[in-house]
């Protein structure tokens, strides 16, 4: 009886305040491939549709230890709090102190946050739906809100467009100036800020962009081009011709992005080697979650041949509220932060070694640093790769 009265708790305080449900018809992408396939295989290889826990090592690793080191909240109220941006489109939106008593007893197998987790309409992570049935952006909230608490959705079966002309036979369609005219507001609904279970903010991408007449979409959605952004013969039998940008969704993952990203320059001064890096970006280089890298390595040459190897790491490091390395998720305190503000520039020195009379430079990115891929045990070589921003060679 006991047991029951609690699982009635649950239930009372479990609850999808900004939670709107998808109907079977609009709810993952399969149902979107008649009139936009070419979207859609785009979509199937980002990083958006690998963002539920399943699907990303670095996601799921990163819960997987908060949960470890965080004993007032359990795995599933940390999944749902960390579904507000990576899947929004989730039926319960938060957990309670009662919920949380039901999980440390192992009795939250059919409760709804569990429901709510395992239902196949997140599966798809930030999927068509996800973007597409958004009604308002609330920009008026504070920073703190993000994802899910930070929207409205429109009702099921209506999809949102940059195109006011645009019509379906399968939905109804409307135009939004945040798919057009203002796309910034619909990605930093997500990519804006980062702040930890200890309430540091490791991550403030929206304060830190600088515009320099791009839009995040220029770079991350590439420009406009001729298209169709619906294969339907709707204009005289035939697909209607749009300017319309790539879906892959491409980022600090994708390595051609990184191909001369910074400027950099190098100089002999004194006894130090001077690397400058200017970045031309609207935002800080690195930036994105808080492990992120930039290498700058030098290989000194006598002669044509190896004297000597440097390398200086450009990351950032945390600590928790014990004083100890942690994840950003969990930290007190920011450490180490050298990264190169949007359309600014640093300059790093490395030691000069003896009797050089050449040096090879090679300025790379991480996805994460050694630190980080150490504390979550991460096994996936893309972690680790080094991706070429530009490589120097200068005499001495």
């Amino acid at each position: 009886m006991r047991f029951i009265w609690l699982l009635a708790i649950v239930g009372l305080n479990l609850f999808a305040a900004t939670a709107v449900q998808v109907g079977d018809k609009y709810k993952d992408s399969g149902k979107c491939n008649a009139c936009h396939s070419h979207i859609v295989k785009q979509w199937e290889n980002s990083w958006h549709a690998k963002s539920h826990y399943g699907n990303d090592e670095y996601f799921q690793k990163t819960i997987d230890y908060v949960a470890r080191k965080d004993n007032r909240k359990s795995l599933n109220t940390i999944k749902i709090e960390c579904a507000t941006c990576h899947n929004p489109r989730i039926a319960v939106t938060s957990t309670s102190a009662e919920y949380e008593a039901i999980a440390a007893l192992n009795l939250d197998k059919d409760s709804a946050a569990t429901k709510a987790l395992q239902s196949d309409t997140i599966a798809e992570g930030i999927n068509c739906v996800v973007c597409h049935n958004i009604d308002q952006i609330h920009d008026e909230l504070p920073a703190s809100k993000r994802g899910i608490n930070r929207v409205t959705w429109m009702k099921s079966g209506t999809m949102i467009g940059p195109y006011p002309d645009a019509k379906s036979p399968y939905h109804q369609v409307q135009q939004r100036p945040f798919m057009d005219s203002n796309p910034n507001q619909l990605c930093f609904v997500c990519h804006a800020n980062d702040t930890s279970e200890e309430g540091h903010r490791f991550i403030d991408m929206q304060s830190e962009f600088k515009s320099n007449g791009k839009a995040c979409v220029d770079c991350h959605m590439g420009p406009q081009k001729g298209g169709v952004a619906s294969t339907l013969p709707i204009d005289n039998g035939k697909a209607r011709k749009r300017l319309i940008r790539e879906h892959g969704f491409v980022g600090a993952h994708t390595e051609g992005m990184w191909q001369n990203a910074l400027k950099v320059d190098a100089r002999k001064s004194g006894a130090m080697l001077e690397v400058v890096l200017s970045n031309p970006q609207p935002h800080a280089l690195p930036s994105g979650f808080g492990s992120r890298e930039i290498l700058i390595e030098a290989q000194y040459t006598s002669g044509g041949k190896v004297i000597k190897n440097e390398a200086l790491s450009l990351t950032s490091h945390y600590l928790s509220k014990r004083g100890k390395p942690t994840i950003p998720h969990l930290a007190v305190k920011t450490t180490q932060n050298i990264s190169i503000p949007a359309q600014g520039a640093k300059v790093f020195s490395l030691p000069m070694a003896s009797g050089a009379d050449g040096v090879s430079i090679v300025v790379s990115y991480r996805l994460v640093n050694d630190e980080i891929r150490e504390l979550l045990e991460l096994k996936d070589p893309i972690w680790s790769k080094k991706m070429v921003i530009k490589k120097l060679n200068l005499k001495l």
